[in-house]
């Protein structure tokens, strides 16, 4: 239920224009001010790190909108978990999308054809979000990027409030679809905790209105309230829903948050460890999962990262996870690159060529082989789909590549009649 209109330029140009200086990065929760702006870009470009924050200054984001959306260069695209994984999904010929977040004109204008927005859903004014991209090697005073990435941000109140969701679960009686797929509550992080725990407990009791028949996938996205992820994974949602999508700093993320495997690891170090990904992976199906004595209907993760993606199904939920998370990877190298197909002198490998698939239990040692690059293991009755990425040696637009990959992955993947 998350929709806007994506502002997406060059990060260092932005600040340049806005006339701030270089200097130290440093984390901040939610940015109250252009100064804290330029210290979390700094932070995170020098980490190579994706990040989404909360503006909290109304006035100061309008004035910073602007510059942007009027700068150069600037590129105005549909934004939104939601919208960018319905637009993807759009693409397909024979399907219909209906969503609901908040859409102003220019996001209308930007939408597919095949996207249905029910009049609810509609409003004045555009919700914007600016999407500070870096490459890498890029400097900005002393900060040089390991890798090409962005900083997201916004001040974005009707996506935060989750506005939309009872417009939507209201919609799909009538719609009657074959997949829910929901997206934004990352959003809600720029409420205070009450009015954040109230309409965490509403979005539960919508959740739990839409038909148990029709699969639900839940699209994470940059958290830092451990609580509010806690929360959301305990008690609230992750029961509710059959799948979720999420990157590697989700995931980290979501194991610090509930004291998991791996939890004391502060950060990842270059590309994340195949086997404290899959340790984590595990965990979260085992404690959280649909198992005989859980009353939970998860049964499904699809984990992305820049150098490969693995597909983790409890068994007899789920089919035809290998085409599932191989057409992933091709919609993340297409994507990323701009083209139609794959082409071979664009992209490279950055994923591990042997790796153990637990750092915690035995384990098996994988070398991947070219000719099959789809590696299948197996724990405990759950299955693990592993494949690497080719990676684009000059991304043209790395916003929504997540979102990408989780529909195409979506797209391919066979839920089995419960």
């Amino acid at each position: 239920v998350n929709a806007c209109v994506d502002v997406v330029l060059s990060g260092v140009k932005l600040l340049e224009a806005l006339g701030l200086e270089p200097g130290d990065g440093k984390n901040h929760a939610v940015l109250n001010s252009r100064q804290d702006l330029k210290e979390a870009f700094a932070y995170f470009m020098e980490k190579g790190a994706a990040a989404e924050r909360f503006f909290s200054d109304a006035e100061s984001f309008h004035h910073i909108a602007q510059t942007a959306s009027e700068y150069p260069g600037a590129q105005l695209y549909v934004g939104g978990n939601a919208a960018l994984i319905g637009q993807k999904l759009a693409t397909n010929p024979d399907l219909k999308i209906l969503l609901c977040g908040p859409v102003g004109p220019k996001l209308h204008e930007l939408l597919d054809d095949n996207v249905v927005v029910p009049a609810e859903s509609m409003q004045e004014r555009d919700e914007f979000h600016l999407i500070l991209e870096y490459q890498a090697g890029e400097e900005w005073g002393q900060v040089r990027a390991p890798n090409a990435n962005r900083f997201i941000f916004s001040h974005d109140l009707s996506n935060g409030a989750l506005n939309m969701l009872e417009v939507f679960v209201s919609s799909l009686d009538e719609f009657q679809p074959d997949l829910v797929v929901l997206s934004g509550l990352h959003m809600m992080e720029g409420q205070s905790k009450e009015m954040r725990q109230r309409r965490l407990m509403e979005a539960v009791a919508s959740i739990s209105d839409i038909p148990t028949d029709i699969p639900i996938h839940l699209e994470l996205a940059s958290m830092t309230d451990q609580d509010f992820m806690s929360n959301i994974m305990h008690q609230q949602v992750f029961p509710l829903v059959n799948s979720i999508g999420l990157n590697e700093q989700e995931l980290l993320f979501l194991t610090q948050s509930a004291s998991g495997p791996h939890a004391s690891l502060a950060s990842w170090s270059g590309v994340p460890d195949v086997g404290v990904v899959s340790d984590i992976l595990f965990w979260i199906l085992k404690e959280h999962g649909k198992t005989a004595d859980q009353a939970s209907d998860l049964t499904r993760i699809h984990f992305h990262t820049l150098a490969y993606h693995i597909l983790v199904t409890v068994d007899g939920y789920w089919g035809n996870q290998v085409a599932a998370v191989a057409a992933g990877a091709r919609a993340a190298g297409t994507q990323a690159c701009a083209t139609e197909t794959i082409d071979t002198s664009k992209v490279f490998l950055k994923a591990p060529l042997e790796f153990v698939t637990s750092q915690v239990e035995a384990h098996s040692k994988i070398s991947l082989n070219p000719d099959e690059p789809v590696v299948h293991w197996h724990r405990e009755g759950i299955s693990f789909h592993f494949t690497p990425v080719l990676v684009c040696k000059d991304p043209v637009r790395t916003v929504g590549l997540g979102d990408a990959i989780s529909a195409e992955g979506l797209l391919y993947s066979e839920a089995y009649p419960q």
